[in-house]
């Protein structure tokens, strides 16, 4: 992925200066395990993480991969915001209007709640922003088997299609109905909100692969494996649980990495319509 030297976004609200640093504690793999098992099987570990050590109150100090790291965001942010808004006037007659993504190093705040490193990148329609610690992508590629540009680039497309969904009316009424059924029905509620999400995400990339001509097949096979490493199912599997299908909230890999697929060879918002179909 061709990234270096382009335009960024000016959507970036960058906090880690002012986020709590980590410190001693859990080992650095140790840390990463507990993140990964709270991120994608619902568990809040950010007490354990606070018990341990691992989060301080001093201001954090960026290191040169920060740097990049925050420079590759921009990068990306700036690519959705002009692919959604052509998309949105192409095949829905309005205008987009971007979201805002807020970088953070170890906690900071939202209105849907703390966010950590333990919460994991997610996006609050509370305030139409995007929150990612960009020490996630080390986690993917070290603890997921994810790693590669591109497969970061997925991570920050599919929070931007949890807004598209917003600006769309979509995330508020199935939120909404969330809260009104079992925790398996807003479970199976929260699979469709997240594969479709994946649709988008592969609906953007297909737009900037055309656009912007930095993104070829390798990076696209990037994206594809992040979706089937961050399955419901392989993840259970690899914290040494026996997959249970009630309670995945994001969709298996083969759902994931199909949805994306979708989405990219369609290019159409509308056939990314997880609600309208029975074969998820």
């Amino acid at each position: 992925m061709q990234w270096r030297g382009r335009r960024g976004s000016r959507n970036i609200e960058d906090r880690r200066r002012s986020s709590g640093a980590k410190a001693g504690g859990i080992g650095g793999v140790g840390v990463i395990a507990v993140l990964v098992i709270g991120y994608f099987l619902g568990i809040d570990v950010t007490p354990l993480l606070q018990q341990t050590g691992t989060q301080s109150s001093a201001p954090a100090d960026l290191t040169q991969a920060d740097i990049a790291a925050g420079e590759f965001v921009s990068v990306t942010l700036a690519d959705t915001e002009e692919v959604w808004a052509e998309l949105f006037r192409a095949q829905l007659g309005r205008d987009y209007q971007p979201a805002t993504l807020v970088l953070f190093k170890g906690a900071t705040q939202s209105p849907c709640g703390g966010a950590s490193g333990a919460s994991g990148p997610f996006y609050c329609p509370g305030d139409k922003k995007a929150y990612l610690d960009t020490e996630f992508f080390t986690v993917m590629e070290e603890r997921l088997g994810a790693g590669g540009e591109f497969a970061a680039a997925y991570v920050v497309a599919h929070e931007i299609a949890h807004h598209v969904q917003n600006e769309l009316g979509i995330l508020g009424q199935a939120n909404q109905l969330r809260q009104q059924v079992s925790q398996a029905d807003s479970n199976a509620i929260s699979v469709r909100i997240e594969l479709q999400a994946d649709c988008l995400s592969g609906v953007w990339a297909r737009t900037a692969a055309r656009n912007f001509g930095t993104i070829d097949r390798d990076d696209i096979e990037e994206a594809v494996n992040a979706a089937r490493q961050i399955g419901d199912d392989t993840l259970q599997r690899a914290a040494g649980r026996r997959p249970m299908p009630h309670t995945f909230t994001h969709g298996t890999a083969e759902q994931r990495s199909r949805w994306f697929v979708t989405g990219l060879q369609s290019g159409q918002i509308a056939a990314c319509d997880t609600f309208a179909t029975d074969d998820l």
